[in-house]
């Protein structure tokens, strides 16, 4: 990637559109907008201009802006055009600014990518963007503007300076102590604070199905015997069909899910294969999938018709909630949490809201405190954890632990890109789309 060209895009979504939005960014900015118009607008001012081909001819008319270095969303100079929103329109100015000598089409993330490298966030800001720009629910966007407004940096960067002070004092002891410069000995109050930071961060740890919860989704997974209604269930849930419903046992053989949205909160509800004991050879291969979602889910709900038999499952963590279907054909029996009808409709208020506060239950309160929302995230923290063990080992040599030290400061340093690599920026910003 070339930090010296000049890049652009189209911003805003795919033509037709009212107003489109063409972002440039980078050293040949400005003069592209005095080519394409005559003029430059003054900073963060929006200008009526004709946008006009190398040749004088006018490709559309829109406004114009102007952003100098660094106080632009790239960090470089930046103009956007922001042009009549037709395929014409937008493909014209497009091909015109693809023409010019030092200009390129912008790959995906990249804008987003020059504003972490010239210091405008850090790696998490620029996750937490990506997933404002993905949410589909209430709660995905509050998460990702929190995320994305700096609050995991804080947190992690503070861990680091404690890191690099707690390094710095058992190297002063080390190199100085013989010298009577360091006042009695440090390593005391360093242990301490390394154990308080362990147990920070487990707490922080504990967070991480509630990041994951949130960004991907609450796991609903239906298990029941063949014919239990639970095809029939999904499809109420979701108002629409879904899955198909027949009488014949054992219609559904694969996963089937459709996402919700439960309050805000993005809820993912998987329709499996009936179980069943001696199932046929595609049956059971469905069967072995339920039952590995079903491990997998936040929340069970056990459907059972008048008339089924035992289901075989074993749940270990996984909440249970036992549902009798077909309440519209006669009497329940007791033993349920509650009672369904897909034809009718009765119970299924009640089932959502069950839902609901079994997903609510495991996200409560992540609004008051920092928590890991990328599995990255998680797993630098763990590696910093177990650094910082080995600092706490007394039996180790006092430069062994001071390495432990650092190495636990360069995981952290990973998780805001203080300290990272290409492959990992790229995989990133990858997940980007062009014109972010």
């Amino acid at each position: 990637m070339q930090q010296s060209a000049t890049i652009f895009a189209l911003s805003s979504g795919n033509p037709p559109s009212g107003v489109a939005v063409i972002r440039i960014s980078g050293p040949l900015a400005k003069d592209t907008v005095r080519t394409l118009c005559g003029f430059v607008p003054p900073d963060r001012t929006l200008k009526l201009a004709d946008i006009k081909d190398a040749d004088g001819a006018v490709l559309d008319r829109g406004l114009v802006c102007a952003f100098t270095a660094p106080a632009s969303f790239t960090g470089e100079d930046c103009a956007e055009l922001h042009v009549h929103g037709g395929r014409a329109s937008v493909g014209a100015i497009l091909r015109v600014l693809g023409s010019m000598d030092g200009l390129r089409q912008a790959e995906a993330g990249e804008f987003t990518r020059r504003a972490f490298v010239n210091g405008k966030m850090d790696l998490t800001g620029a996750e937490g963007l990506s997933d404002l720009i993905s949410a589909e629910t209430e709660m995905q966007r509050r998460f990702a503007l929190d995320n994305s407004n700096g609050r995991q940096r804080v947190l992690y960067e503070a861990w680091r300076e404690r890191l690099l002070h707690a390094r710095a004092m058992i190297e002063a002891e080390l190199d100085f102590s013989d010298e009577g410069d360091v006042p009695g000995s440090v390593a005391g109050e360093v242990w301490a604070d390394v154990a308080r930071l362990i147990a920070e961060m487990d707490r922080h740890l504990e967070g991480a199905r509630t990041g994951e919860i949130l960004r991907e989704g609450f796991r609903v997974v239906i298990l029941g015997a063949p014919n239990a209604g639970k095809s029939s269930l999904l499809n109420r849930l979701a108002d629409r069909d879904v899955a198909i419903v027949t009488d014949e046992p054992g219609t559904t053989r694969d996963l089937v899910e459709v996402v919700l949205d439960l309050d805000g909160l993005r809820t993912i509800v998987t329709d499996t294969a009936g179980l069943r004991e001696q199932p046929g050879k595609v049956e059971a291969i469905g069967i072995g999938k339920a039952l590995k979602r079903a491990e997998e889910a936040d929340l069970v709900i056990l459907l059972e018709a008048p008339g089924d038999g035992e289901v075989p499952i074993q749940s270990k963590e996984v909440p249970i909630l036992r549902v009798a279907s077909k309440s519209d054909l006669g009497a329940v029996s007791e033993g349920f949490d509650l009672a369904v009808s897909s034809v009718t409709g009765d119970g299924i208020g009640e089932l959502v809201a069950r839902m609901r506060e079994a997903a609510l239950a495991l996200v409560g309160g992540w609004s008051t405190s920092a928590i890991p929302f990328r599995s990255r995230h998680v797993e630098l923290v763990r590696a910093a954890r177990a650094h910082l063990v080995d600092v706490l080992d007394e039996a180790a040599d006092l430069e062994l632990r001071a390495e432990a030290l650092r190495l636990a400061g360069d995981e952290l340093g990973q998780i805001t890109g203080a300290i990272g690599t290409e492959e990992v920026l790229g995989a990133i910003f990858s997940r980007f789309c062009i014109g972010k």
